[in-house]
C-alpha cells in the first residue's frame, strides 16, 4: 500500500483516491465549435511519460481535488498542492 499526501487531510491510503488525469489537459471550449478530433484528443490522448508526472487527483473521503507531482517509475511523490478556486491547473495554493 502507498500513502498519498492529501493537502487537506494529510497522508492517506492510496485506496481513498481517484485519478483525475494529467494536469494541463484542458477541456475544449464551445459546444458547437469543437471538432470530433479535438474531443477525441481531450478524452483519449495522453502523454504517459516515464518519470516526472503532474496529475490531478481527488481524495474521495474529503471530496477535495488537488494536484500531485509524482514519479511514474519509482512511484515517489514530490509534493501535492491544493487547487485555487476557479482554476484546475495553473494557480496553486501552498
Amino acid at each position: 500500500m502507498q500513502l498519498f499526501p492529501c493537502p487537506f487531510c494529510g497522508p492517506r491510503s492510496e485506496t481513498e483516491f481517484h485519478f483525475g488525469g494529467d494536469a494541463g489537459n484542458h477541456r475544449p471550449e464551445g459546444f458547437r465549435d469543437v471538432t470530433d478530433g479535438e474531443w477525441t484528443a481531450y478524452l483519449h490522448e495522453r502523454n504517459n511519460l516515464r518519470g516526472a508526472a503532474n496529475e490531478i487527483w481527488m481524495h474521495m473521503t474529503c471530496g477535495e481535488v488537488f494536484r500531485m507531482e509524482r514519479d511514474t517509475v519509482h512511484h515517489g511523490i514530490a509534493r501535492s498542492f491544493a487547487l485555487t478556486e476557479g482554476d484546475g491547473d495553473d494557480r496553486l495554493a501552498h
